[in-house]
């Protein structure tokens, strides 16, 4: 094997390992800068290189494209980490994430990590991982970009009969509300009591008129 050859399977598997659906021939060779034929054989030589040298990958032509799966050997390990992970706690990134799709469901990545203000597509794998969220069709725009939303299990894990048992979002808002409010407030109780500080003067300045008409009737 050249060194071009190993350069381009190891292009190919980095592509293929960050995609999170089956990548056809056209998308790889436009992202490889290569001829689909050379694309597909690229993929042909990647999957007998994995499976030589014992790789706990394995890659297949699904769905039209090619994608990364794990190995049918490690099966049982893997199903008993997922499933341990499973149990763990939900880190502050997860439950941010899991919390804008429940609520906002169905929703896009591009739309949950606008309002994370952050990509979220590694904390969306991880919660379909865990079976607390799962794609849901794709949304009616260019691109048809994926929608998630929640699952049974999410429902069963919080001890929900259904979405509509959610907590409303209607207290917290108004509370948010009233402390971004309170500072104001405070402000315009000082605006309030200088307004007040002036009525004395008022009532002196008529305190002087009534000195002055005092005067006029001496």
């Amino acid at each position: 094997m050249t060194d071009d050859d190993a350069g381009g399977t190891r292009a190919l598997e980095a592509l293929l390992f960050v995609s999170d659906e089956p990548l056809a021939d056209s998308v790889l060779a436009q992202a490889l800068d290569i001829d689909r034929r050379s694309a597909a054989a690229l993929c042909d030589r990647l999957q007998r290189e994995l499976e030589e040298r014992g790789s706990g990958l394995v890659l297949r032509n699904v769905a039209g494209g090619w994608r990364l799966y794990t190995h049918p050997d490690a099966a049982p390990i893997v199903e008993r980490f997922v499933l341990s992970s499973r149990q763990a706690r939900l880190t502050k990134a997860s439950l941010e994430t899991l919390a804008i799709v429940a609520y906002k469901q169905p929703v896009t990545r591009h739309q949950v990590s606008g309002i994370r203000g952050v990509n979220s597509d590694g904390v969306l794998r991880a919660l379909t991982d865990r079976g607390l969220i799962e794609e849901a069709g794709r949304e009616d725009a260019p691109g048809r970009p994926v929608l998630y939303a929640t699952t049974p299990g999410f429902l069963e894990r919080l001890g929900l009969p259904s979405l509509t048992s959610l907590p409303s979002l209607a207290p917290l808002l108004d509370l948010a509300s009233d402390e971004e409010e309170s500072p104001v407030g405070r402000d315009t109780g000082s605006r309030d009591t200088g307004s007040r500080g002036t009525d004395p003067q008022g009532d002196e300045g008529s305190g002087d008129d009534g000195a002055g008409a005092a005067a006029a009737a001496d």
